[in-house]
């Protein structure tokens, strides 16, 4: 599982500090840096997409973490963006703020590695102390390095 994980992860794909205080505007953040990497169709049809997602049930965990995501052939391969908040920002219905997102578009095609990905992002991101190091980071590359690490400690 974790490999599907380590293949996807990109520092140039990780926004250490999050500008947007909304949820909407986080997730036209995260997009934009998906698009500017060329992995993205159209923008403005896969934030519309994830927006649509998270409207209807939110991906806010309550500890801190979301998992915006579509199913969607905006995207041609599985695809994530990381985006971090130190303030944290208002993300769905419950009052916990949020401070990392984990932005994932999939084709809807890939089905099985699209519940790869968001069991393995939940199964690294659940432990306090692995969230509290991805906080940390002082670099993007650092953020995936401890990512990739993690995903190895919990196949």
């Amino acid at each position: 599982m974790s490999a599907l994980l380590s293949e996807i992860l990109d520092p140039k794909l990780v926004v250490l500090e999050l500008r947007e205080q909304t949820a909407a505007e986080a997730i036209l953040e995260i997009v934009e840096r998906l698009r500017d990497n060329g992995l993205v169709h159209d923008f403005y049809k896969l934030a519309d997409a994830v927006m649509e997602r998270e409207g209807r049930t939110s991906t806010n965990t309550g500890e801190g973490v979301a998992f915006p995501h579509a199913r969607t052939d905006l995207v041609d391969r599985l695809v994530l963006g990381i985006g971090r908040s130190k303030e944290g920002i208002s993300f769905g219905y419950s009052s916990e703020l949020v401070h990392l997102i984990f932005l994932v578009g999939v084709p809807q095609r890939m089905v099985t590695s699209y519940l790869v990905c968001l069991g393995a992002l939940a199964r690294v991101v659940k432990d306090r102390a692995r969230r509290d190091a991805l906080m940390a980071a002082t670099t993007a590359e650092e953020f995936v390095e401890l990512m990739r690490e993690s995903s190895l400690a919990v196949e």
